[in-house]
């Protein structure tokens, strides 16, 4: 008798980093099921820059050859029995890196890590909210202890883990101040539930967050910016206020007047998603599932695009070229 052909699916994947033009269109064997995982038909998989960065080389412990991709939602094929058919959406730390990611027809991943998407939105919005609702929820709730009705900074609140925040801090009434590089960009971010924005080509940052807190400042600020904003946010902190970071520039130092950062009384913390335990990441997505069903949170809107446009969309986003979370549809 004959040797059975291995299942194949298509799939994107690179065997080299460095550059855009390693990423490949193709048909790769199905991922073997592991005790304790599930396998999810994937219907659509959301691009992130860490995803980009990736495949131009930027994480050292990627192990190759490898399918990229970290957010995605889909229907169970195999697994847990309570699971199999029902639809999900999840964000596994580690896929795309260490493990085989969601950018393919096929993604078997830790059962653990799953939620089930709410009904309320399509399968491209569960798909698109795995990094920037994980990363936020981090910051927000975990790292940065957000309480009800306190003010809380966002630096970069028109992006996409910005925007994250935003929703998530409004469901804790919180007061939100969000920066945008531009009063142009207005328009683009109006929707967003934001009380005061802060455009940083006509106001100053601590002095327009002074003003809008009775020289108080905010009790949170959430950094997704990096150094050109880090010693402003600082700055901009009220007594006691805590400062959460996820974003650098390697080889950029940043500095910051030590003995007004302890007079304050401060607290600076650091986050990266990618440390989540496929536990953790679960558990964000099923109370953010809640949020959802319950309309307290809205999906961020997205845009559809084919398998095959894929790789075009990677070197759209390299080069800075999209505004709307980019989701492949398998």
């Amino acid at each position: 008798m004959g040797q059975s052909v291995a299942r194949r699916m298509r799939a994107l994947y690179f065997e080299k980093t460095g550059s855009l033009d390693e990423l490949k269109l193709g048909l790769r064997p199905w991922p073997e099921l592991k005790p304790g995982e599930a396998l999810v038909q994937v219907h659509r998989a959301a691009i992130n820059p860490s995803d980009v960065k990736n495949v131009l080389g930027r994480f050292p412990f990627t192990t190759l050859p490898r399918i990229p991709g970290r957010d995605f939602a889909g229907a169970v094929l195999k697994g847990p029995p309570d699971l199999i058919g029902r639809e999900v959406f999840a964000s596994p730390p580690g896929a795309g890196f260490t493990r085989d990611g969601a950018q393919a027809e096929i993604i078997a991943v830790p059962a653990e890590s799953l939620a089930l998407k709410p009904s309320r939105i399509s399968f491209e919005q569960a798909a698109g909210l795995g990094v920037p609702f994980t990363t936020a929820w981090q910051s927000l709730f975990t790292a940065g202890g957000l309480k009800e009705g306190e003010t809380v900074l966002i630096l970069g609140a028109g992006g996409a883990v910005g925007s994250a925040a935003a929703r998530l801090a409004k469901t804790k009434r919180a007061k939100i101040i969000g920066t945008l590089s531009k009063a142009s960009g207005l328009d683009r971010v109006k929707a967003l539930p934001v009380d005061h924005w802060v455009a940083l080509d006509r106001e100053d940052l601590v002095l327009r967050v002074k003003e809008l807190t009775e020289g108080r400042g905010a009790e949170l600020v959430f950094d997704t910016v990096g150094p050109p904003l880090f010693e402003a946010g600082l700055k901009s902190l009220a007594r006691r206020g805590r400062q959460v970071c996820i974003a650098a520039a390697p080889g950029t130092p940043v500095s910051f007047n030590l003995a007004d950062f302890y007079h304050q009384e401060a607290t600076l913390k650091g986050v990266d998603s990618l440390k989540l335990s496929f536990q953790e990441s679960g558990d964000i997505l099923r109370e953010l599932a809640k949020l959802i069903e319950m309309g307290k949170v809205e999906a961020p809107e997205v845009e559809v695009i084919a398998y095959e446009e894929a790789p075009a969309a990677y070197a759209r986003m390299n080069e800075g070229q999209t505004r709307v979370k980019q989701v492949i549809r398998f």
